[in-house]
């Protein structure tokens, strides 16, 4: 994992209420974090996201986790490293996992 995805799982992902699954393969495709309940992927981007194959690329594996009834989530790294609770808010937001404080 890279130190962005390292930070989501240990300060966050690991401490939800519901199983996240790690590297999880589906289909031909690894994605970074699963949560089967909500049946959402978390990808974290580094900048060779940027580049016009890799983004041909993750549109493919986005589209073909759609058709699966997947949702996708995409942060940068940068996202993780200078907005983490803004990332951390959308995605309970988006997935409507309850935290109690």
């Amino acid at each position: 994992m890279t130190e962005e995805e390292k930070h989501l799982w240990f300060d966050f992902l690991c401490a939800l209420p519901v199983r996240v699954k790690r590297q999880k393969v589906i289909g031909r495709y690894i994605v970074d974090f699963y949560i089967s309940k909500a049946k959402t992927v978390i990808e974290i981007d580094g900048l060779q996201h940027t580049a016009p194959d890799a983004k041909k690329a993750d549109e493919e594996r986005d589209q073909y986790l759609r058709s699966l009834g997947i949702t996708v989530l995409r942060y940068s790294n940068e996202s993780v490293k200078k907005n983490f609770r803004g990332v951390i808010v959308d995605i309970l937001e988006k997935t409507k996992i309850k935290i109690s404080k």
